[in-house]
């Protein structure tokens, strides 16, 4: 119980207290052409510390402590780790955040599933109750997916191993397949979004179905693939039907099937994913959104309605689904004490945020 209360009071007082309406993540303009190794975004500051905590393992590989979870792999938590630190390298030359991407690239090669139904992925081997949803191991995430594919072609970018091309020629595979058939694909209203939790109805949560268009659209770049740019166009114009189910009063963006208002950060991640996939795109429409989001629109009457929104419902939220009802594991104080990992002249303190 004290584990839980202490989890609690922390949680409270990161969204009370820590709440702000921007964040250090830039667009990088240079990302997308075949020749680039940048990725879309780059967080160049650290924010304050998450409830999830990640840290290196003996292999400096990255590794996330959750409250319901333990201590786990996330495939996608190691992916954007790696282009995080591959950010870092192209800005600074540092040779330390090149092996770091390295190491997450091996990790994530060594770890694709290929299946009988020629799909590569990487699954989650834990269970998961996200929302409504219970998640049981294996399963997969679209989410996970387009963050893996978009590190792997930065890798096969570096250092043109064969094997990194094989896995990507089958990443696309599980876009075709629906939920019931092990897949991310929902079709829903004659359209088509790619869902980071399997078994949500459409539209989902947005970040994730952005991020794993911005992976098909990697792989396409890279392969030059019909199958997989008609797969991309597809999300696309899923993406533009259920955009305004994702807006609160153009003002600001909804979580998950408008559950809740986003917290700050995944806000501001919406916004600029969807700067993004205007770019590429050339879709003023989501232009037009990304601009409708920004904070800086916002009068201070509208800061107070927004703060007060997403408090009351993220808490209505946790009440309907009783959250603090899901399985507690480790502590994270526990957590900085399982298998030390070994020390990386990289990022101080492991946080999940300097990933």
């Amino acid at each position: 119980m004290p584990g839980m209360l202490k989890c609690a009071v922390r949680t409270l007082y990161e969204e009370v207290a820590e709440f702000r309406f921007d964040y250090p993540l830039m667009l990088v303009p240079e990302a997308g052409p075949k020749e680039s190794l940048h990725y879309y975004l780059y967080r160049y500051r650290d924010t304050p510390s998450p409830r999830n905590v990640v840290q290196f393992d003996s292999n400096g590989v990255a590794r996330e402590w959750g409250r319901v979870t333990g201590v786990v792999y996330r495939p996608a938590v190691v992916a954007m780790c790696g282009t995080r630190n591959l950010g870092h390298y192209l800005r600074s030359g540092n040779q330390a955040h090149l092996n770091v991407f390295l190491n997450q690239v091996d990790w994530l090669e060594q770890h694709a599933v290929i299946r009988a139904d020629g799909a590569v992925v990487w699954p989650h081997d834990f269970d998961l109750q996200e929302g409504p949803i219970l998640l049981r191991a294996p399963w997969v995430s679209a989410n996970v997916q387009g963050c893996v594919i978009s590190a792997l072609v930065r890798g096969w970018r570096i250092t043109r191993r064969p094997r990194l091309l094989e896995l990507l020629k089958g990443s696309a595979r599980v876009f075709e397949l629906d939920c019931k058939n092990n897949g991310v694909r929902v079709q829903a209203e004659g359209h088509v979004v790619y869902t980071e939790v399997p078994g949500l109805p459409a539209p989902g949560i947005m970040d994730g179905f952005m991020r794993s268009l911005l992976g098909l659209y990697d792989l396409y770049v890279e392969t030059a693939e019909p199958s997989v740019y008609e797969l991309f166009m597809q999300g696309v114009d899923g993406l533009r039907y259920f955009l305004p189910r994702w807006d609160y009063r153009k003002k600001w963006s909804l979580y998950s099937n408008g559950a809740y208002l986003s917290p700050p950060f995944y806000h501001c991640l919406n916004r600029k994913l969807l700067s993004v996939l205007a770019r590429l795109t050339g879709d003023s429409y989501f232009a037009e959104y990304a601009e409708a989001w920004n904070p800086a629109h916002l009068s201070l009457l509208g800061r107070a309605e927004i703060y007060l929104a997403f408090l009351l419902t993220k808490n209505a939220c946790r009440l309907k689904h009783r959250t603090w009802r899901h399985r507690t594991t480790l502590s994270s104080t526990q957590f900085e004490n399982v298998t030390p990992a070994a020390p990386l002249p990289i990022t101080p303190g492991n946080r999940a945020e300097n990933c």
